[in-house]
Order: C-alpha cells, then sequence, then structure tokens
C-alpha cells in the first residue's frame, strides 16, 4: 500500500466514525509514523510502506477512532508557530488561546511589560510563547500539577526561552512570592463539571483538573479576579481566556471588585467571544 492509498483508506474510516478533520489527522499520522515532513508526504506520495509501518498507522488510526487524541499518540502540537511535547498530564493548547496570547503580546508592547504571571500553564503553551514574541520579558509560570510543570520546562527548552521563565509549583496564589505583575494572564478550567461527561471522548481523555470549573464553570475566575489586584501593578492587566458563553458572567465578577476599569473582549475566529481583558485602576 503507498502513502496515498493509507491516508485515504484512514481519511475513509475517521469520516465513517464521524472524526473531527479526518483527512488533517490522517496525514499527520502519517507524517508522526514516517518521521517526515509533509512537503515529503505530497512528494512521495506514491512510495510503498512497509508491512510495519502500515500496521503501525492503522493500528493509530483505531486509537483515533476509539476517541484517544491524535496529539496523545504523536506528542505533537503546534502553538504560535512552535511545536509543544503533550501527554495526558497536560491540556492540548488550542488555536483560540492563540487569541489570548497575541492580545497580551499586544499589551505588552504597548506598556513595555516585562513582568508576566500566567496562571495554571499547563504545557507551558502562553509563557513560552510570551518569553519567546515579548523582548526582555521575565515570565512566572505556575501550575498545580507537577507534571505539568515538567512538561512546561520541557517545552521551555526546547524552544529555548528557559531562561527566561521561572517555573513554581502552586495552588494559584497560594505558594506564589508577593510581588507585583505588569500582566497576569490565565486561561484556567472553565467547563462546567456536568458538562464533561457529555464533551467528546477526545476531549475527556485530557486531565480532567484542566477541564473542571465547578458546578457553573466560574469557581477559577471568582479566585483570579478577586486576588490578583494584590499581584498587580497600577494600570496592570489581567487578561482570561473564557468560554464563548461566559463573557457577562466573568465582567460581573470584574465590577464586584471595584478594583478594575477598561474591561472589554475579544472574540475568536468563529465570532465567539474568548477573552476578557481589564486592569487596575481607581
Amino acid at each position: 500500500m503507498t502513502i496515498r492509498e493509507a491516508i485515504n483508506k484512514a481519511t475513509i474510516k475517521l469520516k465513517t466514525e464521524k472524526i473531527d478533520n479526518p483527512k488533517l489527522k490522517a496525514r499527520l499520522l502519517m507524517q508522526f509514523i514516517l518521521n517526515q515532513t509533509r512537503q515529503y508526504i505530497m512528494v512521495y506520495d506514491e512510495k510503498k510502506l512497509t508491512r510495519e509501518q502500515e500496521e503501525k498507522y492503522f493500528k493509530n488510526v483505531e486509537k483515533i477512532i476509539k476517541g484517544i487524541p491524535l496529539q496523545h499518540i504523536t506528542h505533537q502540537q503546534e502553538f504560535m508557530k512552535m511545536n509543544f511535547y503533550v501527554n495526558k498530564d497536560v491540556l492540548i493548547p488550542r488555536a483560540d488561546t492563540e487569541i489570548l496570547v497575541e492580545e497580551v503580546i499586544q499589551i505588552a508592547k504597548k506598556i513595555k511589560a516585562k513582568k508576566i504571571l500566567d496562571i495554571g500553564t499547563g504545557s507551558g503553551a502562553i509563557a513560552i510563547s510570551l518569553a519567546k514574541y515579548i523582548k526582555d520579558s521575565q515570565i512566572t509560570a505556575i501550575d498545580i500539577s507537577r507534571k505539568a510543570l515538567e512538561i512546561a520546562e520541557q517545552n521551555a527548552k526546547k524552544n529555548e526561552v528557559d531562561k527566561k521563565i521561572a517555573f513554581l509549583s502552586s495552588n494559584l496564589f497560594e505558594q506564589l512570592p508577593k510581588e507585583k505583575y505588569d500582566i497576569i494572564v490565565s486561561n484556567p478550567p472553565y467547563i462546567k463539571r456536568e458538562i464533561i461527561k457529555t464533551l467528546d471522548e477526545e476531549v475527556q481523555q485530557e486531565p480532567n483538573m484542566a477541564l473542571d470549573g465547578g458546578w457553573d464553570g466560574l469557581d477559577f475566575y471568582r479566585k483570579i479576579v478577586h486576588q490578583s489586584y494584590e499581584f498587580l501593578k497600577y494600570g496592570g492587566y489581567l487578561c482570561l481566556e473564557i468560554g464563548y458563553d461566559q463573557k457577562i458572567d466573568v465582567v460581573e465578577l470584574i465590577e464586584q471588585e471595584e478594583r478594575y476599569v477598561d474591561t472589554y473582549g475579544k472574540k475568536d475566529l468563529y465570532g465567539n467571544d474568548r477573552v476578557i481583558v481589564t486592569k487596575v485602576g481607581d
């Protein structure tokens, strides 16, 4: 069987099982199995697979059909034009989160921010991207999961920004030294507890602690919004990723504090509310 024939067969299998983006997943899996680039797959699509390659490929196609995320097979995810190692201990970085990162980069340039805190860093995608694209930045990245922190540190070294990031084990602000930051950023768990079991099997394979936002999805926003004021410089920004239907609720939490001003939202590429930004003021 040739590369093209295998990808076509896998695409049909995945499509029949109603797997999202079947053609893309079939091709990315082939790249992983052969350890080759997209260009190689396209140019040499008539090349025959060995029996071992073919068996390994379709064995992993079956894993995807059973709900295993492709990224847990390849241990790779692209984010902000960088490659990240991921496994079952961290949330897989999504394109939606790039909206948050790009907004933080713009704010940092505007106010010449250097000290940035990333709450719940997971794979390190946000912290590493900010370290990469903001000159002279000093990032502190915290997470309650030590396994996640190990992966984040690995990704920081891989993307050559480990000297710009301090990784700390902390349950939100609990173990964090009292410092003042120019920007605090977070993509916290925000899915309602009862909703998690209705999500796609792929999503349910990800760490529950990275998904579960409590009964109303707002547990972490309450704590972050309430406590961030103590860790932000005057005029410092709080930037949060939110669920598509959480804008009103999160803005209300911010307004209840009476410490923040100039709150605004940003939408994702599909027109859904995705980011809330506010800053410390009078």
